[in-house]
């Protein structure tokens, strides 16, 4: 665990390393690649820093050109069990794309994604990385953004309890957020199979800050609601991805899945706000999602409910779906006199 440590010898503020550039195709929201021309999009690695704790950060869009404005800001949250770009920028050999960064760089987007405390890259403590954890280092990130970019809103998709993350952020944040997409997420959890499973081990997370994650418990993300709604070498590649990091995560946001929620409310959620489930998702019933999208402040929301798809919405078979859905109330046009 120390070994993350090494990064505390960076100096307060950012620290950026320009990584080369990658050709990709326009994504699709078809079954196939986009037949449009190739596109070069780039990367970059920053550092955040909230307190003595550093925050890794990773950035994809379209090359910039001279004089260009900025493009619209895109932050993908993470989730409970993995870190950011093995949830939102992995490659799955011979699968197809599965980078929902790539896709929306390609669109145009300015693609931002970070490590929260205790995962990946970023900075392990002794804490349990809770929702209010990872709400402050959402602080500490859109803080960098803003003087990357020089924008002050952005757009935000949360998965999971990333979706948790983004939600609270939302509350605390209102100024800072523009459009607000929140998928698999969990409301009250009342009627989960997944979080009743889950809270036969809440004495354990209240005592312990850090939880086991093999490969066999990433293999269980995309089987536990309804198998064949993704492709097996996928977990493999996320597995593979992962393990490098240790075999270890966080209990926080388990544990407020279990014991504290509704941790997000509705009623305070200035932002138009999408609601994204998968038809089989086992950690949260449509009538506690339409529930809290009835109760969404913004006049301006959507639920949807997409077939064939899973809890892992972003990584499932059908996900260019979903890529096709987000994609289209990020563009919602605004109407005019």
């Amino acid at each position: 665990m120390r070994r993350r440590d090494a990064i505390k010898g960076l100096t307060a503020g950012v620290a950026t390393t320009m990584l080369g550039p990658r050709t990709v195709r326009a994504a699709s929201t078809g079954d196939s690649p986009s037949p449009a021309s190739p596109k070069t999009v780039v990367s970059s690695e920053h550092w955040a820093r909230k307190g003595d704790v550093s925050l890794y950060m990773f950035r994809k869009r379209l090359a910039p050109t001279p004089g260009e404005p900025p493009r619209p800001v895109l932050i993908l949250v993470h989730g409970s069990s993995n870190a950011s770009r093995s949830t939102y920028d992995l490659t799955v050999p011979g699968a197809g794309p599965y980078s929902v960064m790539d896709a929306f760089a390609g669109w145009g987007y300015d693609v931002w994604t970070l490590d929260h405390e205790g995962y990946g890259r970023s900075t392990w403590t002794d804490g349990n990385a809770d929702v209010k954890t990872g709400v402050e280092d959402l602080k500490a990130a859109t803080d960098l953004v803003a003087r990357e970019t020089g924008l002050t809103r952005f757009h935000f998709f949360g998965g999971s309890s990333g979706a948790l993350r983004a939600g609270v952020f939302a509350m605390a944040r209102p100024g800072r957020v523009d459009r607000l997409i929140c998928g698999a997420l969990t409301y009250t959890g009342k009627g989960s199979p997944t979080l009743e499973k889950r809270a036969e081990n809440l004495a354990y997370y209240r005592t312990h800050n850090r939880r086991p994650r093999d490969r066999n418990m990433i293999r269980s993300i995309f089987t536990r609601d309804k198998p064949g709604t993704s492709d097996p070498r996928v977990a493999e590649a996320m597995a593979d991805a992962e393990l490098v990091y240790g075999d270890t995560i966080p209990t926080g946001t388990y544990l407020d899945m279990t014991a504290n929620l509704p941790v997000v409310d509705p009623t305070r959620i200035e932002a138009p706000t999408q609601i994204l489930r998968g038809e089989h998702d086992g950690i949260a019933t449509e009538a506690d999602l339409v529930d809290f999208f009835t109760k969404l402040k913004s006049r301006e929301k959507q639920l949807v409910v997409l077939p064939d798809t899973a809890h892992s919405l972003l990584l499932g078979l059908a996900r260019q779906k979903v890529w096709h859905v987000m994609r289209a109330f990020l563009e919602l046009p605004t109407v005019s006199a």
